[in-house]
């Protein structure tokens, strides 16, 4: 078949499946993009084409495009799609040569250390060099393949450049194992020279049938199980801590079915809660640096530790202290053995629900103490305090948050990212579905919340989802507002407007920086930025995009907002101005944020006082 190297791509993308217990769906299920100079003759046109004249013999698939408004934030798009769809599809992204291809970088980074499946395909450089230097064109005079792009080598899981039309056929197919990997998947990226794009070359009719991906659960070795088992049979107070592995697994059941035969405690991630509904019987809330205090002093006494789809990040670990107890053992199950082997663990390789089905079989009925269920009624009564703690006059984010949680119906799916809400969720948000929770914590990207939710409602349109976003995530990314609005996509943005970064004015604070640098005001008469608060109207910004805006100045406000909100049969964003000094309840536990060691000021000796004490209860699992 004679088509040009974007035509084939195009055609090769939309007839590619993958297939998990005998469900199929498609692989890349459609195409952001931004077109430009290097990319609008190749991928531009061949998705014109695919939507003008279909690509299969009856016509009926295409590969849909979807015009987006910043390079990075449709990446964000696709990863958000792709972990509501549990990594078993994802969608690709085009943008054109320079800066519209570098700017996915921070995309492929956030989609990599997540491990969600991304297709990038960056513009690049023309491959015959015939009018080299061309626009954009970085020169690299120790070598004359070097492009800008490949700074996506580090960030990707593969990484490949297609010179020549020959090369495509290996190119694709390298691509799509990875992005069904489990283990290995993450951003993929293809480089396309622009000239490259545009050439014909006659491709073998094979390389477009329809090819199904089967996505492998792997099987737990039975030798390992029982290595496992025996230590979990000894243990006298074990602790599981759920992962986004569960998840992922769709292991939710088995997880269930687990608990409630061991009578172990579960606590979570932020990429595992909601694997567990917060009333579960053996839920105990998150775990680590911004967890629950009853789930931390749990993994104080712990003597094993079952991570369940965890790769164990500083925050679960509370940066190597949340687990004191000296003869700790660990027994992790995880698809990657990478993970699986963390801790010093006995691993067992294999699929969260596999693993647990294994290992609960194993223990023959083993059962453990449910006294930390006592902690647990009383930490929620702690919650309810602070949802409802009548702050003022401006209200808390704890308040914001409780509303939005009182909002949510089950299905419904809160998303958010970087600042201090992240941590506020993740100590007191009660979820009650797997997928209600989507807070992108590997690489906390500011910015991420609107892209992201617009990805997420994409993949599942029958949920409602609210964008939790702060100010300054919001300044630093608001444009897909106008993408949704464009696609007749409704979300529910809260804007939470601080006048600043909350969670690093708190740090800063808490580490003797007093609170430099993390407010959005005028310069004052020290030069530094105290002076009154800026007069920025972020509400009237993203009216002027096209959304339908609601003010609250009360709690009252923002419940009647969100049931308007709701309502409303288009993307509407709820504005609520908060304190952030308004306090939260206590993690009773430590992340590891380097303090000077020597200072000038007071504020700062002190807290590297405070930091030589914490740093002491730091181990390594060995």
């Amino acid at each position: 078949m004679r088509l040009t190297v974007g035509q084939a791509v195009v055609r090769f993308l939309a007839n590619q499946w993958t297939e998990r217990d005998g469900v199929e769906q498609r692989t890349i299920a459609g195409c952001f993009g931004i077109f430009g100079h290097g990319n609008v003759a190749g991928i531009g046109q061949a998705l014109l084409q695919a939507q003008r004249t279909g690509l299969v013999e009856s016509d009926s698939v295409d590969l849909p495009y979807y015009l987006a408004r910043n390079e990075q934030a449709m990446v964000h798009a696709a990863a958000g799609f792709a972990r509501m769809k549990n990594r078993l599809s994802t969608m690709a992204c085009t943008a054109s040569i320079g800066p519209g291809s570098t700017n996915m970088l921070t995309g492929a980074a956030l989609a990599t250390v997540n491990r969600l499946p991304v297709l990038l395909l960056p513009s690049d450089v023309f491959a015959t060099r015939a009018a080299s230097p061309v626009l954009q064109e970085l020169e690299d005079p120790r070598s004359y393949d070097v492009s800008v792009n490949d700074a996506f080598r580090p960030l990707s899981r593969f990484f490949d450049r297609v010179w020549r039309p020959e090369q495509l056929p290996s190119a694709l197919l390298a691509a799509m194992r990875v992005l069904t990997d489990p283990v290995e998947t993450g951003a993929v990226t293809l480089c396309l020279p622009q000239d490259v794009q545009a050439e014909a070359y006659d491709f073998p009719d094979a390389l477009f049938a329809k090819r199904v991906w089967h996505v492998p659960r792997p099987l737990a070795e039975p030798a390992a199980v029982e290595r496992a088992a025996e230590v979990l049979r000894n243990a006298k107070r074990p602790l599981l801590i759920a992962g986004g592995g569960v998840i992922y697994a769709e292991a939710s059941a088995e997880l269930d079915r687990f608990a409630r035969a061991t009578g172990i405690p579960v606590a979570d991630t932020q990429a595992g809660k909601g694997a567990l509904s917060w009333d579960h019987p053996n839920s105990v809330g998150g775990v680590g640096s911004t967890g629950a205090p009853v789930a931390n002093r749990l993994a104080r006494d712990a003597d094993v530790i079952i991570g369940v789809g965890t790769r164990y990040s500083d925050f679960t670990t509370a940066s190597r202290t949340a687990f004191a107890n000296p003869d700790v053992k660990f027994i992790n199950i995880n698809v990657a053995g990478f993970d699986a082997a963390k801790q010093s663990a006995y691993p067992i390789v294999a699929d969260a629900r596999d693993g647990l089905r294994a290992l609960q079989d194993a223990l023959d009925g083993k059962q453990f103490p449910t006294g930390y269920r006592v902690g647990v009624a009383e930490w929620q009564v702690t919650v309810d305090s602070a949802y409802r703690m009548g702050h003022g006059p401006l209200p808390a984010q704890a308040e914001v948050i409780g509303v939005v949680n009182e909002a949510c119906a089950e299905r419904d799916v809160v998303v958010q990212a970087a600042g201090s809400m992240p941590g506020d969720l993740q100590l007191l948000w009660r979820a009650r579905d797997p997928k209600q929770y989507h807070v992108e914590y590997g690489y906390s990207c500011m910015g991420f919340e609107i892209a992201g939710a617009l990805g997420i409602k994409m993949a599942d349109p029958s949920r409602e989802v609210y964008a939790l976003v702060g100010d300054g995530s919001y300044l630093m990314m608001s444009q897909e507002i106008v993408t949704a609005i464009a696609e007749g996509i409704k979300l529910i943005v809260v804007l939470v407007q601080n006048h600043g970064f909350a969670s690093i004015g708190a740090l800063s604070e808490s580490l003797g920086s007093q609170r430099f640098g993390t407010s959005y005001r005028f310069r004052g008469d020290r030069q530094d930025y105290d002076g009154n608060y800026l007069p920025v109207d972020l509400a009237a910004n993203a009216e002027s995009l096209g959304a339908g805006v609601i003010r609250c100045r009360t709690i009252a406000d923002l419940r009647d907002g969100l049931k308007r909100a709701r309502e409303a049969d288009r993307l509407t964003v709820v504005h609520i101005e908060t304190d952030p000094l308004s306090p939260v309840p206590s993690s009773e536990s430590w992340w590891d944020v380097p303090v000077p060691e020597v200072s000038d000021l007071s504020t700062t000796q002190a807290a590297r006082g405070v930091y030589d004490t914490a740093k002491r209860g730091q181990r390594q699992y060995l």
